[in-house]
């Protein structure tokens, strides 16, 4: 469609890189390529990651059972994950979207929203500057692809970086927002998932048109303050900035294990290996946390949560170690449990103030900490251990690290 740039308040991409984690296991390995892959533990316990697009069309997805996904597509290559790897690849992609702007708000490993506004006397219109960001993340990674949406709104543009995926260009022009988003279905609203995406059908709502062209009141009658967050977003409006300096919601780290667990003790010593790898995190990033969260999943797929919030932020691994065991308690669930998760939120940098409240609350465990960091930074995680750790790691299939983000779907 023609671009008119007078009609672009605001130019926002959203980039998002397709398949992240199986692109980068076939670039790496050309074996792969052009071949189902399933990123993941090749235990029956082991959950999939990402699924390559050639494993797409057999209904395996991200968040599966790797028992399921390996029968409904039992031909596919299944690769455990190089988290480290990813990681490099990340740093790189990040600096991609640097070099277009200054404004970069990273949402996950793999996308970001980048706030393009005056670059297009520099760059060109947007359909221009699209085409040269995925031409560099291609260049700079090797051939890895990213699907790029842009538009004048964080949503509208992250709804378009998955219109044409994989390898996409979606440009949408304000004008033309919200007769784009009409015939997409509700499920594409930013928060809508698998339940409230029920609730609307039952109220006839199908499309984001059907919510565009409903009475506001009726939806805040009907679905709460939600129903007034959808409303807007039908209509294409979304006012929240690019935030370029924004930090991770939480850091977290879940385990999937080879047994299911219901003793307490046994779920501690999972949640101490946890404390000890987001400590590590936090002094890394220069962070302290407020916030301490325990995730439990059931041997049925139930997942359980339980937080609070302290009253001075920390990064000591005893202290996350003892709040989480604290948390644990509050569990009234039997179990048993397959996965065990630990995550810290609420972040404030380590500055001098946060500094003082650590030292008079905790110092000499943080010294400690330090030091056992330094030691596994230069002789290998396994150099020092616990003597109640020494074991544990060969009870999990596998561990995830990462931070929340607002959509956790893989694409």
């Amino acid at each position: 469609m023609a671009e008119n740039k007078p009609d672009w308040p605001t130019i926002i991409a959203h980039a998002d890189m397709d398949a992240f984690y199986a692109a980068i296991e076939q670039l790496d390995d050309p074996s792969l390529r052009g071949k189902p892959v399933l990123v993941g533990s090749p235990s029956k316990r082991g959950v999939v990651l990402t699924a390559s697009y050639e494993a797409r069309p057999y209904k395996v997805g991200s968040a599966m059972p790797m028992s399921e996904a390996r029968r409904l597509c039992p031909h596919a290559a299944v690769v455990p994950p190089r988290f480290d790897r990813y990681q490099e690849v990340s740093r790189l992609i990040m600096g991609v979207f640097a070099e277009f702007s200054p404004s970069v708000e990273a949402i996950s490993l793999d996308e970001a929203f980048l706030d393009l506004s005056g670059s297009e006397a520099l760059l060109g219109l947007p359909h221009v500057i699209g085409k040269k960001l995925k031409e560099r993340v291609r260049d700079v990674t090797g051939g890895l692809a990213v699907s790029v949406g842009i538009s004048a709104t964080k949503y509208v543009a992250k709804v378009a970086s998955a219109h044409q995926k994989p390898n996409g260009l979606t440009i949408v022009q304000p004008e033309n927002a919200q007769a784009w988003l009409a015939p997409l279905p509700v499920s594409r609203l930013w928060g809508v998932g698998a339940k409230t995406e029920k609730r609307l059908h039952a109220l006839q709502l199908n499309t984001i048109g059907d919510v565009a062209s409903a009475e506001p009141n009726w939806l805040v009658e009907e679905l709460g303050q939600a129903g007034r967050k959808f409303y807007a977003l039908a209509h294409a409006t979304d006012p929240r900035p690019v935030q370029g300096q924004r930090s991770s919601k939480s850091i977290g780290c879940e385990r999937t294990l080879r047994e299911d667990v219901s003793d307490k003790n046994e779920i501690k010593k999972h949640l101490r290996l946890s404390a000890e790898e987001l400590g590590r995190r936090l002094k890394q990033k220069r962070r302290v946390a407020f916030g301490v969260r325990v995730k439990l999943k059931t041997s049925r797929f139930q997942v359980l949560t339980r937080q609070l919030r302290r009253q001075h932020p920390t990064d000591v691994v005893d202290q996350i170690f003892g709040e989480a065991c604290n948390i644990l308690e509050a569990f009234d669930h039997p179990g048993p449990f397959r996965l065990v998760g630990l995550a810290v939120f609420d972040f404030a940098p380590t500055d001098q103030k946060a500094q003082l409240d650590l030292f008079a609350d905790g110092g000499r465990s943080r010294r400690l900490d330090v030091a056992v960091d330094d030691l596994r930074q230069r002789f290998g995680p396994s150099v020092l251990q616990r003597a109640n750790n020494l074991g544990q790691l060969s009870k999990t299939v596998g561990s995830s690290f990462g931070h929340d983000t607002d959509d956790t779907e893989e694409t």
